[in-house]
């Protein structure tokens, strides 16, 4: 199939449409119409130079909250209040964190100045947020992401001590759990996310799913920690 050139309105081809490897499109900005439009087509940006290149990869790696497994060495640390946990408090810092902490196999980051940029304004419009794992009053861990009515859209995660972003990532399931919202897309595979209770489903199924969710009214704004529950 070919791959379809953007034009400048905020459309994309239908995401059936992708390569086998999921690209779909090619060209266009990261305005926030257009990031937006391409979240509830349930299509994403993902590139290390311009121009920028648009992803619908199938199958589709999720959670679905009430299926996170937390392992019992995580639920401990939660329950010994070891870290703090906050939201939007330093979403930027938490996107410089993403794209600077160094990855076992990798070079380089997909999160240029770019991009943060355009999830900064996101987060700025009440729809992008971060969750942050804070150690004697230091930013050690957090993640961050795009909400859009029923679904949360994980972006990226890090952490500079051990289960640190563990420990944002169970917030957040819990947080989601409180919010009614039933879906988490995390874009790309990994044996971690399948570990804590992650799955693969067919990208007609999670394409389903959006379109449901997307009738829900989103949660925007600045996000608060609500007291958490062991799940």
């Amino acid at each position: 199939m070919p791959v379809f050139a953007l034009p400048e309105q905020f459309v994309f081809p239908h995401p059936s449409l992708a390569e086998p490897d999921g690209l779909l499109a090619i060209g266009g900005d990261l305005q926030p119409g257009r990031l937006l439009a391409a979240y509830r087509q349930g299509i994403f940006p993902w590139y290390n130079r311009k121009p920028v290149l648009w992803w619908s990869p199938d199958p589709r790696c999720v959670f679905f909250p009430h299926e996170f497994k937390a392992p019992k060495s995580l639920l401990q640390i939660i329950r010994k209040d070891i870290f703090e946990i906050r939201m939007d408090t330093c979403f930027e810092q938490v996107i410089h964190h993403c794209a600077t902490v160094k990855r076992k196999g990798e070079k380089g980051t997909w999160i240029t100045p770019d991009v943060r940029r355009a999830y900064c304004t996101l987060h700025e419009m009440g729809f992008a947020h971060s969750v942050e794992t804070f150690y004697e009053s230091r930013l050690v861990g957090g993640l961050y992401g795009v909400s859009l009515g029923g679904t949360f859209f994980g972006e990226s995660m890090f952490h500079l001590l051990p289960n640190a972003a563990k420990v944002a990532l169970f917030y957040l399931i819990d947080f989601c759990l409180k919010n009614n919202i039933t879906l988490i897309d995390n874009q790309v595979t990994s044996s971690l996310l399948l570990r804590l209770g992650a799955r693969e489903i067919s990208r007609q199924d999670f394409l389903l799913l959006l379109q449901k969710n997307n009738q829900q009214k989103t949660l925007q704004g600045k996000w608060k920690v609500a007291p958490c529950s062991s799940h």
